[in-house]
């Protein structure tokens, strides 16, 4: 099993920055790909951005030139830093580490990100 906890929503004006870090923990293999997920009231859980542990990193469209994912293997945490914000990135954001090996995937318990306008 696999742990993950995520901090650092919160409310922020739009325009304004926000970082998130996901903590995981328990039994972690590689190769594997750690990212983040949101979902917004009504709609479905979205790619927001991945980074595998080989160095590979994916983005949403909707995010690119304004989020950045990174990660630390050391630490098991990956961060997701949020520059200018649009009301449309309120949503909540999840966690989640993928296992290549085994195909299972874990989640975060979410965290709340909303951008006023």
């Amino acid at each position: 099993q696999v742990q993950l906890v995520e901090s650092g929503g919160g409310l922020v004006q739009a325009g304004g920055s926000l970082r998130l870090s996901c903590v995981a923990s328990g039994s972690i293999f590689s190769p594997n790909v750690m990212g983040w997920y949101r979902q917004a009231p009504g709609k479905e859980r979205d790619l927001v951005a991945t980074f595998t542990s080989g160095g590979r990193t994916n983005y949403a469209d909707s995010v690119k030139g304004r989020f950045t994912i990174s990660r630390d293997n050391a630490k098991n945490t990956v961060y997701l830093q949020m520059n200018s914000l649009l009301p449309e990135d309120t949503a909540v954001y999840y966690c989640n580490m993928f296992h290549t090996w085994s195909g299972r995937g874990y989640w975060g318990q979410g965290t709340q990100v909303t951008v006023s306008s």
